[in-house]
């Protein structure tokens, strides 16, 4: 039986998750930004929390987990413990976890923040990936490198194109916009903006997105493609640079 996915807005352009196990009746939380919507989540389907996920220790990530704690096991990054709640579970890059009765492996995304970690469910296909890898973007480099970041792009690149990529704000029309300066003339790009419009039109969420999309999109993960390289100007240099550079002008948009 398929996990089931649920993506909730909260404050002003955050998203929350819930991974649910019908089966098992185990549901995992990725984030806390506010507590009464993913509370009302929880309540409209009579699910318990009995895990949490914080991906990192910006305050909008775990702002909310006091109210929903409850016995939840809570689960975060040790090398970002002493900056997040009291945790029962301190991972670490590579370990792997069972939640909701599905294996699902840790992996360090620092760049955004130092510490910061995605989480991937490999038999259901889904990538927890917050402020690290976003939908056409990354987030803003706060305390890592531009190296690390890169780094981290290429780890949750290699994973599987049908994957589901939840992550944690709703900036896809303002990525899509700064994505198309560096491509233009990509036509999967031109594509997706116009799916992007008509879903944000209707108020529809533009995440989950689908890593393989990312792919052929996203500037961030494409830093070592010749065809950015040569419309960014860049070609033959080091992805690394491309990346500094591609960021730096993000920064600036």
């Amino acid at each position: 039986m398929p996990l089931d996915l649920v993506t909730i807005p909260c404050l002003a352009d955050n998203y929350a998750f819930l991974l649910h196990n019908a089966r098992t009746n185990e549901t995992l939380l990725v984030d806390a930004p506010d507590a009464p919507p993913i509370q009302a989540a929880l309540d409209a389907r009579g699910w318990t929390l009995t895990d949490v996920l914080l991906t990192h220790h910006h305050g909008d990530h775990i702002v909310g987990l006091g109210p929903l704690r409850g016995s939840a096991r809570v689960i975060g990054a040790a090398a970002d413990a002493h900056r997040l709640p009291p945790l029962d579970l301190a991972v670490g890059d590579g370990d792997t976890v069972t939640i909701c009765g599905e294996a699902a492996q840790v992996f360090d995304v620092s760049g955004h923040t130092m510490g910061h970690i995605a989480l991937h469910f490999a038999k259901s296909g889904v990538l927890f990936t917050a402020d690290s890898l976003m939908a056409l973007g990354c987030g803003r480099l706060f305390e890592g490198t531009p190296v690390q970041m890169w780094q981290s792009m290429l780890k949750l690149r290699s994973l599987p194109d049908e994957t589901r990529v939840c992550s944690g704000h709703e900036y896809t029309q303002t990525n899509a916009r700064f994505a198309l300066t560096i491509e233009p003339d990509n036509s999967d790009l031109i594509s997706r903006i116009e799916e992007v419009s008509r879903a944000r039109a209707a108020n529809h969420p533009t995440v989950p997105s689908n890593l393989g999309i990312e792919k052929r999109t996203n500037p961030f993960l494409r830093a070592d493609v010749p065809a950015l390289q040569t419309a960014f100007g860049m070609t033959n240099s080091d992805p690394t640079d491309v990346f500094t550079q591609i960021r730096k002008k993000r920064d600036n948009f």
